[in-house]
């Protein structure tokens, strides 16, 4: 190839990659199917039987018997329910805190705030791993070990939580605060009246993360619980796919589809209301 040539073709790829985006579409095309693809492996072993799904025989018929076995297999309502009042016990306790101590560091005046405010920003660069051993020792002697209220008393003061809603509250106008301390409202009044209705897309995008984070926590749960009727489902479902259970993995496959649909239901439904209000927080 002559070397016009050969200027010509950079010239054409270059222009392909800078105008079309292709290079980053390959790439996000590329990490969609590697993140998702054992997700639809999961979703097609759990509708065939063991012989089929592995080898990925595309006219194979369809069966929900992985479904019905792996349904009566474990107590599976029992641990939905755990892990619903785990989150929404989470969601609530951060809720709480956070817009406290965010509306205490977006609008008060108090000696030594921004030094408490980056020991509390030094909570992101800290594992939670790291402290399962200290928790355990709290949980326990405060009498909460093997209760929801023990799972979710460590994540309820979220450094995370406090600074979003933190940055929430100060781009609230304070002519807003002027005019409701007019009206006659305390500070628990401009706080309920004007910062959290103000805050509200920051509070929807919180909570989403919040519960997708909590509804996959594992190694936590797994440490702080001892019976069924505490277990979540990320515990549930690690116990019931021991190995010295024995259980197929087509049936390990419906477990986990339906440990994680109420996620993916939810996410299908209102993945508008999602991206519009990460935006309106101002995540990236």
């Amino acid at each position: 190839m002559s070397l016009a040539g050969a200027s010509e073709t950079r010239r054409g790829l270059s222009g392909f990659f800078a105008e079309d985006g292709g290079l980053e579409s390959i790439a996000a095309w590329l990490l969609a199917i590697v993140w998702i693809s054992p997700l639809v492996f999961a979703a097609w072993a759990s509708f065939h039987t063991a012989s089929d799904a592995l080898s990925f025989n595309l006219a194979a018929p369809l069966t929900l018997v992985n479904y019905i076995e792996a349904w009566f297999d474990a107590p599976w309502i029992r641990y939905f329910f755990n892990t619903m009042a785990l989150v929404t016990l989470i969601l609530l306790g951060q809720f709480f805190f956070c817009t406290l101590a965010g509306y205490a560091f977006a609008r008060f005046e108090f000696r030594g705030r921004e030094v408490l405010f980056i020991l509390v920003l030094m909570q992101l660069f800290i594992l939670p791993e790291v402290l399962i051993v200290e928790n355990y020792t709290i949980i326990t002697n405060l009498g909460l070990f093997d209760s929801i209220l023990g799972i979710g008393v460590p994540y309820m003061a979220s450094a995370f939580g406090i600074f979003l809603l933190r940055q929430a509250f100060k781009q609230v106008p304070k002519e807003l605060e002027e005019a409701a301390r007019i009206e006659g409202c305390g500070w628990m009044g401009i706080l309920w009246r004007v910062y959290m209705p103000a805050a509200r897309p920051t509070y929807l995008a919180y909570a989403m993360v919040s519960i997708a984070t909590h509804w996959n926590n594992f190694l936590w749960p797994l440490v702080v619980t001892n019976t069924e009727q505490t277990r979540p489902l990320t515990v549930g479902l690690s116990l019931f796919a021991a190995p010295e259970s024995g259980v197929s993995i087509v049936v390990i496959s419906a477990a986990t589809i339906m440990s994680i649909a109420p996620l993916l239901i939810a996410f299908l439904l209102f993945q508008r209301q999602f991206m519009q209000a990460f935006l309106r927080a101002g995540i990236r």
